[in-house]
């Protein structure tokens, strides 16, 4: 039972919820059988069938709708005296500004992607308001505690650069080429040769359904007696062609995003196939049907090739065609990574996709690469973050900063433990982000264009919505709603400009200032001039110092991971755990040798039943000398460096 002081605090925050997924369900119903009456939320997603099994709140009939809106209908069934606000929005919108964020007395993040994490991080750090993070995979989370001055922020240490991405964009609005293989892998190629009555999120409506009783025929049903090829046909022009006509017809999605281009059968140029007949026999006779081959069929031999749209449309119809003919269990397939022609499928597929949605294509080397690293959601662990998100936000209403802690949801115990809680890490000193530190930019003055350090630098690393950039007093470039036509025009210009030729010319020795007024972030940048640049090595002609780069997983063949992610390497017990999403989380071979030891502190006296035969001897490393963010256990039992607390 909660003591008459924290049932204070939690009657009277109010708390915003950024999130209303898999944790924000969960989250959701546990602020509000906990207590708390005044929850705002915000999310931008509408709910997808495949949220079904995992966010409880919504149900069949919920498809479509706003996930923020019904999750508070849903809660206020069984809490209806409580104020739930919801906004179905993106976080980054200007109307959730610094002063929007100040009115909380904690903010509470359930998202999927680590750019609106950043963003949320550096609106509570203006704003001066407590952050609790989040995110789960599998069997796997985590929760963080964020304070100002108290304890490092979102960003004071690397995260791994994602390898797996949420799944509520998949169907709608895909921007990267991995939303695309899933789509093509998990979506189309189980309804066309999986089961037949799993639940699928393609729309199955037929395009020229006239009446209520056509409307509920299953495009994907081949009639008796139908073509294979005209069937084919039938499938590429509904969901290339008429499902993103449909999608289309949603003008609001589009409002900020690139329009996708329907793409029909009766648009892509034929490609004669070559004699290939005795091979084809020769596979078929074999009786190895993994080995089968609509690349042998299309004269298709490098794996390494970048088709073309034809290509990929025609490697998509002959899949197909030979999946039918020489499959005898259509029905009951499954994608295998091993399968030769389910990868061609699916490379195809997800290329056409991609070419639609204006997304670089892919090899069918890389497609199968990326086609595997899917984890799925475990709705307890989910309950479990949930939960743990709302003790800290206790902790944090009622000033406990000597218990905060950052716990660690593990999939199998380590010292009879599945969670880890560990005190919060002191602020980074060297962060741009929370002590604004100076950073330092290398690059050819005489070459590099403004457009090239906005595009590459302010904001694909630094990760600045609505950049404003100064030399000095000049003002060499912004963004925003309320400039003048003569402005953008002016700004546009610079744009195109080398930095030495600006109307304020950036040189070697110069300091650069550049701000992001709606995060209200600011940080300097000394410009060093650079000749030349190793293009193999650095392809981006510049090279920022004092940014903390996304860390990337093993690219050599020393370490090998399962499908979860786990190391099978003998060169390390160590992982580390690594948490960007609410369904995806991934797990990195940390090196050994690297980085300083520190020991999880003495717990509060609420906890110490649960961990006390292990809280004296357990570890965690930081690797300090990557910059890893996240803690790694280790189990040779070692002595650590005393671990620095955070001020209280």
């Amino acid at each position: 039972m909660a003591s008459e002081q924290q049932l204070s605090a939690i009657k009277g925050a109010k708390v915003l919820m950024v999130g209303a997924g898999g944790i924000g369900c969960e989250l959701l119903k546990t602020l509000a059988l906990s207590g708390f009456k005044d929850i705002h939320i915000i999310d931008m997603d509408t709910i997808e069938v495949s949220n079904l099994n995992r966010q409880f709140l919504f149900r069949q009939s919920h498809v479509g709708q706003s996930k923020a809106k019904v999750a508070r209908e849903a809660v206020l069934k069984f809490r209806p005296h409580i104020s739930i606000t919801p906004y179905h929005a993106n976080v980054k919108d200007p109307d959730f500004n610094v002063d929007f964020f100040k009115q909380f007395n904690v903010v509470l993040n359930g998202l999927d992607n680590l750019d609106a994490r950043r963003h949320v991080n550096r609106l509570c750090l203006a704003a001066g308001v407590p952050l609790v993070e989040s995110g789960t995979t599998g069997f796997l989370g985590q929760v963080t505690v964020h304070v100002k001055g108290k304890s490092e922020c979102y960003e004071c240490q690397p995260k791994p650069a994602p390898k797996t991405y949420p799944v509520c964009t998949i169907t709608s609005t895909p921007s990267k080429f991995v939303h695309c293989i899933v789509w093509a892998k998990d979506l189309l190629f189980a309804k066309l040769f999986g089961a037949k009555n799993q639940e699928n999120d393609l729309n199955v409506r037929s395009s020229d359904a006239s009446s209520s009783s056509q409307q509920t025929e299953d495009v994907f049903e081949r009639k008796n007696n139908e073509d294979i090829e005209q069937y084919g046909k039938k499938i590429f022009d509904h969901v290339f062609g008429y499902n993103i006509e449909l999608a289309l017809s949603n003008e609001d999605t589009w409002k900020n995003r690139n329009k996708p281009r329907p793409i029909y059968s009766k648009d892509i140029t034929p490609i004669e196939l070559p004699h290939q007949n005795g091979n084809q026999a020769k596979i078929s006779v074999g009786g190895d049907i993994s080995s089968v081959s609509a690349m042998a069929s299309m004269g298709l031999k490098n794996p390494q090739d970048l088709w073309s749209l034809n290509e990929n449309s025609a490697v998509f119809l002959e899949a197909l065609k030979l999946f039918f003919s020489k499959r005898e269990k259509i029905g009951n397939l499954s994608f295998d990574k091993d399968d030769q022609l389910a990868v061609e499928f699916v490379t195809a597929a997800a290329n056409i996709r991609a070419s639609s949605f204006g997304i670089p294509l892919h090899s069918l080397f890389e497609s199968k690469g990326i086609a595997g690293n899917i984890i799925h959601a475990v709705a307890t662990t989910n309950a479990i973050i949930a939960g743990l998100i709302v003790i800290e936000a206790i902790k944090i209403l009622q000033n406990d900063t000597k218990n905060y802690r950052m716990t660690y949801c593990l999939e199998h115990p380590s010292r009879k433990m599945l969670l880890m809680p560990v005190e919060p890490f002191e602020p980074n000193k060297s962060c741009y982000v929370c002590s604004e530190t100076p950073l330092t930019l290398e690059i050819n003055a005489h070459r590099s264009k403004l457009r090239d350090l906005v595009d590459k630098i302010v904001k694909a690393k630094l990760g600045m919505n609505l950049p404003l950039i100064m030399h000095g007093s000049a003002l060499l470039y912004e963004v925003g709603d309320d400039l003048e036509e003569d402005e953008v025009a002016n700004y546009a210009a610079n744009l195109e400009k080398v930095l030495s030729e600006l109307p304020s010319p950036v040189m070697g020795g110069t300091i650069l200032t550049v701000e992001d007024l709606q995060q209200e972030l600011k940080c300097s940048i000394n410009i060093k001039h650079r000749e030349e640049f190793d293009e193999e090595k650095e392809p981006d002609g510049m090279i920022l110092s004092g940014w903390t780069p996304a860390l990337a997983a093993e690219k050599n063949g020393n370490t090998s991971t399962t499908e979860n992610g786990a190391s099978t390497s003998g060169v390390s017990q160590a992982t580390s755990l690594m948490t960007e999403e609410d369904d995806d989380l991934q797990i990195i071979p940390t090196q050994p040798g690297g980085g300083k030891k520190r020991k999880i502190s003495d717990l509060s006296s609420a906890a110490t039943s649960d961990f006390s035969s292990v809280a004296k001897d357990t570890k965690i490393q930081r690797k300090d000398v990557d910059g890893n963010n996240d803690v790694v256990m280790l189990d040779d039992g070692s002595l650590g460096n005393s671990k620095k607390k955070i001020e209280t």
